[in-house]
């Protein structure tokens, strides 16, 4: 149990080229002073079907990324990213468990924390909305179907560098984000940690009744849920308090 004399510490490996979670994990936290998350880096900086880009995401690299954030003494370590989306649940639980084995450290990922929330709130039926081409979405489509969840429709903006996700507008998204809100999901999904989701979280709840998991948010959800510590608040998704 970390220690009651300091902050439940949250370590998060990132991709190179992700501009969103960062920022956006600490806005999510706002002004609470219970949790402080220290972050270490990756090269990640395309996302495509193919080895170059499968080879990012190495577990050997990943380790030795864990390792430093050990030395930061964090009570959790997770890989802030949704490659196991697409490679398949069974390369982040093998991930997860060598971090945690090389570290004696609990360890995550995003799309750990994905099936985690999933299973908690009995999500079956989703609505997929992700920055990425549609080869990649008909991959993720298929390792969640899988894994027990069926993807009712999905929104492929068809991009594949990773720095540009952060560049979509809540613009960009509405319109999407409405229609796939439109076939009734248990649960719309903005799936990339580089996603500006959590932006439009609450008014898509709100004017259509369906709740949403952002990746930043689930993640952090995950890791807070792991180290021991309160929750968040409803604004970045009503599942996650």
């Amino acid at each position: 149990m970390p220690a009651t004399t300091r902050p439940f510490r949250i370590g998060m490996i990132v991709p190179s080229s992700n501009t969103c979670l960062e920022p956006q994990t600490y806005r999510i936290l706002g002004a609470r002073t219970d949790v402080t998350v220290h972050f270490t880096r990756i090269p990640v900086t395309r996302i495509a079907l193919d080895d170059s880009s499968d080879r990012q995401f190495d577990p050997a690299v990943m380790r030795e990324a864990a390792k430093l954030l050990a030395t930061a003494d964090v009570d959790v370590i997770a890989w802030n990213g949704t490659s196991g989306s697409w490679l398949g649940a069974a390369h982040d639980h093998e991930l997860a468990a060598e971090i945690s084995g090389a570290t004696g450290i609990p360890a995550t990922t995003s799309t750990l924390a994905y099936l985690e929330a999933f299973r908690i709130f009995g999500t079956e039926r989703i609505g997929l909305f992700t920055p990425y081409t549609e080869d990649v979405n008909r991959q993720v489509i298929a390792s969640y179907e899988r894994e027990g969840i069926k993807t009712v429709d999905h929104r492929a903006l068809g991009l594949s560098d990773n720095e540009s996700f952060a560049r979509v507008t809540d613009d960009e998204m509405r319109p999407g984000s409405l229609e796939l809100a439109a076939a009734s999901p248990d649960a719309l999904v903005y799936l990339c940690t580089n996603l500006y989701g959590a932006n439009i979280t609450a008014e898509v709840e709100e004017s259509t009744g369906v709740p949403v998991l952002d990746s930043v948010a689930v993640t952090l959800w995950h890791a807070l849920k792991l180290a021991g510590a309160p929750l968040l608040e409803p604004r970045w998704g009503r599942l996650l308090g």
